[in-house]
């Protein structure tokens, strides 16, 4: 090959992008990445998710990049960076405008520390930089600062014309270029025909305080963890607001907090005769806890205004080129799924590539997975979030639908980790797996039609009227009554606690057909052959590997200094 050819040739290098640029040429194929600006750079999308982190330590064994793994948990503090924040729990408070916050409205989902450690917020300018340096480290070439003008396509390569230096060739292109994609441009694939609405005001700030400091009662609250410790999110009637500090450890280097507005559209229009900074602060004084929380805080960078952020995508791939991550769509990060639909891509058109290296086969349908996979978390995203959106409206309805947002996320979670205790190192076994998820629910399908039936009710029901609301809480507490499988800190939520356990080991877990692995079809699906001895053990070696000596101990070994 010339120093202008190359097997794939990767458009975008945020953490998608730089991922796959990393895995393609640690496995040995000659990459390029092209990005139109440089790093290091501010990017949204900073809270992990316990199905992400899973995912990258499965990516970090089955494809050998160990620093895949690196932001998977604090317990990769020493090599991650201290910039980032912490994150024990997923925190909702919902609010009604003009009225101090209740208590009672509230829901902390605490996040296991065991056996990997809790998860992390993201300051994305320092892990999209490591990633890409990663890339580069195992050999591929990076044209930053470096548009793609236009790609040509030929049954036997494509061909990348830039903006400015020499067009290359490769085998394949892969568009990992968010919402400017150039390929979804080019074939018209972009549409906005999904139930989600919603636009964005969002920085990162100084000065904000935890909600316990600013609280009117903070000793009614009662939770595990204080909201600072993890991702807080305010919700009411048309949208919701994100903090996510990054200051929220004693190892913390960054004094910045995330901050971001999401609001229907249509419900709230843009205020165009105002600033982003002012259309924020005077839409939180609508809500007297918000305000005294963010009321003082500071922005240290430019605000972002984003109209509706809703976007997909009606192809996917073509013969020798694919969309990848935000160049698909993108819903809302509500519940933070967007970097997990984008690594679950990554993984599967890395796989397909380094199949199609060997069989030559670069076509539409070698790559058909892709598309299918990625097209089903676009609508099972859409629907998650265009429902939560609705039960905002009224608080009986956000406490039930919530459970079926903890119970797809929990059921997709106990899939992932099962997948690789159950796979090993079989890199083709575990593809096989990952291709039936659909984002929540881990494949399951007793779960999918209970999850149909649950949105279905929701988008029947008018949340003003007070007396179809009471008929649908009772009629989705039925249906959550008729599945066995259900966890009872989740039925616990549904009769007004108000958070889920720290102690996430209990005897009661440990009960035969009644326990955590279930009986039936359930545990057949999610834990196999595997006996309760078996799950317990992977459990146990995992909190070995992953206990800051013996991580400290794997990178010393392969970061020796050499010369």
């Amino acid at each position: 090959m010339s120093d202008l050819s190359f097997d794939v040739v990767i458009i975008g290098s945020g953490i998608a992008g730089s991922a796959l640029g990393a895995i393609l040429a640690r496995q040995g194929l000659r990459v390029a990445l092209f990005e139109a600006k440089s790093h290091p750079r501010f990017a949204i999308g900073e809270s992990l998710i316990l199905e992400t982190s899973e995912l990258m330590r499965a990516m970090a064994d089955l494809f050998d990049v160990p620093e895949l793994a690196y932001f998977s948990s604090e317990n990769f503090f020493p090599f991650a960076g201290t910039s980032h924040g912490v994150k024990r729990h997923f925190g909702f408070l919902h609010h009604t405008a003009g009225q101090p916050h209740d208590p009672r409205r509230t829901l902390q989902a605490v996040i296991p520390k065991e056996p990997h450690g809790h998860e992390l917020h993201l300051y994305r300018q320092d892990t999209d930089y490591f990633l890409l340096s990663t890339a580069v480290a195992y050999g591929a070439t990076v044209y930053q600062n470096t548009a793609v003008q236009d790609i040509h396509l030929q049954p036997d390569h494509v061909t990348i014309i830039p903006a400015k230096g020499e067009p290359v060739t490769a085998r394949y292109v892969v568009d990992a270029g968010g919402y400017r994609s150039i390929l979804a441009d080019k074939f018209q694939a972009r549409h906005t025909d999904l139930q989600t609405h919603s636009r964005g005001l969002f920085t990162h700030m100084v000065g904000v305080p935890g909600f316990e400091a600013t609280a009117v009662s903070p000793r009614d609250y009662g939770l595990p963890y204080a909201m600072a410790e993890g991702t807080l999110h305010h919700v009411f009637d048309g949208g919701w607001l994100w903090v996510i500090p990054f200051n929220n450890h004693p190892e913390a280097t960054n004094p910045l907090c995330s901050v971001g507005l999401m609001l229907d559209p249509r419900q709230f229009p843009p205020r165009d005769d105002l600033t982003p900074e002012e259309e924020f602060f005077e839409f939180i004084a609508r809500y007297p806890a918000i305000q005294a929380q963010l009321g003082r805080g500071r922005a240290v960078r430019d605000w972002v205004r984003a109209g509706r952020i809703q976007y997909s995508s009606r192809q996917v791939v073509g013969d020798r080129w694919a969309l990848l991550g935000h160049a698909v769509g993108f819903i809302d990060p509500l519940y933070s799924k967007g970097l997990y639909t984008s690594l679950t891509a990554v993984f599967i058109t890395a796989h397909l590539l380094l199949q199609a290296q060997i069989t030559g086969d670069y076509s539409a349908q070698a790559f058909a997975p892709l598309e299918r996979v990625t097209q089903e978390f676009v609508c099972t995203a859409d629907r998650l979030v265009a429902n939560s959106y609705k039960s905002f409206k009224n608080y009986r309805l956000w406490q039930v639908y919530a459970v079926q947002w903890l119970l797809g996320a929990y059921t997709e979670l106990v899939r992932l980790d099962m997948m690789r205790a159950r796979c090993g190192g079989d890199r083709a076994a575990y593809f096989q797996h990952l291709i039936s998820l659909k984002l929540a629910g881990g494949g399951f399908a007793e779960f999918a039609a209970i999850a149909d039936r649950v949105d279905g009710l929701i988008e029947a029901v008018d949340p003003a009227d007070e007396t179809a609301v009471t008929q649908t809480v009772a009629a989705i507490n039925d249906l959550y009554a008729q599945v066995p499988w259900i966890a009872s800190p989740f039925r616990d939520v549904l009769k007004g606690k108000t958070y889920l356990p720290k102690n996430k080991i209990r005897l009661e877990l440990l009960r035969p057909g009644r326990g955590f692995m279930g009986q039936g079809a359930y545990r057949q699906h999610f834990f196999g052959e595997m006996s309760l001895i078996d799950v317990l053990a992977y459990g146990l070696r995992e909190k070995i590997r992953f206990a800051r000596p013996l991580i400290a101990r794997r990178h010393r070994r392969l970061h020796r200094p050499t010369g």
